[in-house]
């Protein structure tokens, strides 16, 4: 079957087609720094993060760019009541997104650029609209692209031409869905900007926010590329307007496939700070919940489809994965033993792989592939109870399961080389107190390691460690 993704472009489902065979330029919208990213803002890096996992699991290099808003409405407001410098306001904010992006298992993008790092490239592109004849500067010193002057504006979110308004401007960085209107490419100075302002042919300024990713993209993957993600909500007036003033400056298609995903809501209700369901990573950590747990809720329903988070789902999390965790502990026992050549095995395995490759290259169709992989763990542990799986078989179960995590990120599978050595050192030390009868020292060593987030399980082949 071939890779195939609903374009939000011409709102069909299509087979990928890479630029270049076997090479895949991939564009992210990045987080603007002014705060801690919320799991709304991680649903739609999970699902970008399952994008590209897919694209390598499928055998394509996949070069992965993801900007970093530094400069904008907010975190210049923010920062400036705060009295703390743009560069060391964003910077916080931009260190804490890595230790997110690390905590849920994200591979990480090839590059960060950073908009501040690249003001010269958007001046370019912008004097480049002026010179076709694609912006204007107003009174105010602003540079406006104007949307009458690009025919195909409106191409992403079907907007209706007769309805465009042209001379109207807008210059705030965000606005409203039906404010469809000329918009600013570069900002002029004023008062509310303190000390963020540079020079450019049409006087001190910044850039705007839409400018900042066809710059950066442009710069990192070319003119033209094959992928680029985001939310819906950035669709209009965000998406749309790089379309414009990329195509009008390059004279050239910009994106080939444009992904989306659809929102993130909490228990059924949109998430606000004003109904106390506005949850950050630390907040669910401090709930008791772990990043691969809240990856697995993040993953587990289809990009395009509305996203229920809840507390009950990262519980059912914790099951799921602790289920794949006592599999791969006996996957890992019966690896040791004597083979034991079950006949089905081999038919297994490649129904296994087939369903959930099949799953991926449907539009990332997440539960046909984990439903797969949970069919293959159902019967796998029938052959691991009757003991007809053992050895070299038990062991290419575990490189299938293996694969499957290049894709899924939740589970660790290295040989032996998951429980650290001061954790086995333990569990030696509570075998050696039970068998001298000091079990008050072997439960207060039981306790240590749960704190450490391992559990002991007692089995007629001795202690199991594995993580809790």
């Amino acid at each position: 079957m071939a890779l195939m993704f609903q374009n939000s472009l011409t709102r069909q489902k299509e087979a990928f087609t890479p630029i270049v065979p076997g090479k895949v330029g991939l564009y992210t919208c990045g987080p603007t720094v002014y705060n801690f990213a919320h799991i709304g803002n991680f649903r739609a890096y999970v699902f970008e993060d399952l994008l590209k996992r897919t694209l390598c699991f499928c055998g394509y290099d996949v070069h992965h760019v993801m900007n970093l808003t530094d400069v904008d409405d907010k975190t210049i407001r923010d920062s400036k009541a705060e009295g703390t410098p743009l560069r060391d306001f964003t910077q916080r904010y931009k260190d804490a997104f890595f230790e997110d992006v690390d905590t849920l298992m994200i591979d990480r993008a090839d590059v960060y650029p950073a908009a501040t790092d690249h003001v010269a490239e958007m001046i370019e592109i912008v004097q480049t609209l002026c010179d076709k004849g694609n912006a204007y500067q107003a009174n105010d010193g602003s540079v406006y692209f104007s949307i009458e002057t690009f025919p195909s504006y409106g191409q992403l979110v079907r907007i209706d031409q007769e309805n465009l308004r042209p001379g109207t401007r807008v210059k705030l960085d965000e606005y409203e869905k039906d404010a469809v209107a000329d918009f600013a490419l570069w900002k002029a100075y004023d008062e509310g900007d303190g000390d963020v302002a540079w020079d450019s042919p049409w006087g001190k300024g910044r850039p705007g926010w839409h400018i900042e990713c066809s710059a950066m993209s442009m710069k990192y993957l070319g003119e033209t590329f094959d992928i680029h993600c985001g939310g819906v909500d950035n669709m209009f007036p965000h998406h749309e307007d790089e379309i414009a003033q990329s195509e009008a400056a390059n004279g050239c298609k910009f994106v080939n496939y444009w992904l989306h995903n659809a929102h993130l809501v909490v228990e059924g209700k949109k998430m606000s700070k004003s109904l106390g369901n506005f949850y950050t990573l630390r907040d669910l950590f401090e709930r008791g919940f772990s990043g691969r747990e809240i990856r697995w809720v993040l993953l587990n329903t289809h990009y395009r489809q509305l996203l229920n988070f809840s507390f009950d789902a990262c519980e059912n999390a914790r099951a799921a994965l602790q289920r794949l965790d006592d599999f791969v502990v006996r996957l890992k026992e019966a690896a040791l033993l004597a083979d034991a050549g079950e006949a089905r095995m081999a038919e297994r395995l490649e129904a296994a792989e087939a369903g959930f490759r099949g799953g991926l290259e449907d539009d990332l169709n997440i539960s046909v592939a984990v439903a797969a992989l949970f069919d293959f763990v159902r019967d796998t542990n029938k052959g691991l109870d009757d003991g007809s799986i053992g050895g070299a078989t038990a062991q290419k179960a575990l490189d299938l399961l293996s694969c499957f995590d290049s894709v899924l990120a939740v589970l660790s599978i290295g040989k032996g080389d998951d429980v650290p050595a001061d954790v086995l050192a333990m569990v030696e030390d509570r075998q050696a107190a039970r068998k001298a009868r000091d079990f008050a020292r072997a439960d207060a060593l039981r306790d240590e390691l749960a704190a450490l987030g391992w559990v002991i399980e007692d089995t007629a082949q001795g202690a199991r460690v594995k993580r809790g």
